[in-house]
């Protein structure tokens, strides 16, 4: 197989970061520095990075994860700043997780962990458009005309976001805050606010509470659990 999914399925990284440690001529193949990213690898190969031997993993990890807000979605931060593998290191101490996509540092909700490199570049890459769904309050109330105007999309930094389901879930005059589902196929940075103050609105609260139909359920904020087989297998088929 191509040497960044053979990488991936070790549980690396994304494919494409894989495709970084090859260019970075980091990884070898049966004690020669490949940089190919064409190259292939079999699984009778000894592969090593920085000098350390990876193999595939064999059963991989799936965790659904409920992110709280104040946690980056990284695998580690250069500025001390807690991350979600942070939350996990206790019971997968050894493991190498990685998140699949990002959820801003003020956001929380669904968020999946895995050591499936496959499905994290499948789940990842723009022509999967799968849809995230949002729960979002914002200050104020909020109208009809305006959420057409982020339906259609609008433009953030020169590039016209793809049109997107959004609904009022009503106001609440005592907060004087309306909540919004909003659902996205892109994954622009801070997309969703950024779509909100470009209407004049601002989000004070966001939550992700689903990917595609698979739904945030069972976990509590700040915790995680692992993945059904159904689940898993959704993912996979989505």
């Amino acid at each position: 197989m191509r040497i960044n999914k053979y990488l991936a399925e070790c549980g690396l990284a994304s494919r494409r970061k894989c495709e970084q440690y090859v260019l970075d001529g980091v990884v070898s193949v049966n004690g020669k520095i490949v940089t190919d990213l064409s190259a292939t690898v079999e699984y009778s190969d000894t592969v090593t990075v920085n000098g350390s031997k990876i193999e595939p993993v064999r059963k991989h990890i799936y965790i659904m994860m409920n992110k709280p807000k104040g946690v980056v979605t990284t695998v580690s931060d250069d500025k001390g700043r807690k991350t979600v593998l942070d939350i996990v290191r206790k019971d997968y101490p050894n493991v190498r997780l990685f998140p699949v996509g990002r959820l801003d540092y003020d956001t929380e909700g669904l968020l999946i962990l895995t050591t499936d490199g496959d499905l994290c570049h499948r789940l990842t890459h723009p022509s999967t458009e799968i849809e995230k769904v949002y729960s979002a309050r914002i200050e104020g109330g909020i109208t009809e005309a305006e959420l057409a105007i982020v339906r259609r999309g609008v433009v953030i930094d020169g590039k016209r976001t793809k049109k997107s389901r959004a609904k009022s879930l009503g106001y609440n005059a005592q907060t004087k805050t309306t909540t919004i589902e909003i659902a996205i196929t892109e994954g622009m940075n801070r997309e969703v606010r950024r779509m909100f103050q470009i209407i004049g609105k601002n989000v004070t609260f966001l939550k992700r509470v689903a990917i595609g139909d698979l739904r945030l359920r069972g976990v509590d904020r700040g915790s995680y659990r692992k993945m059904t087989a159904e689940e898993v297998e959704y993912l996979k088929n989505v």
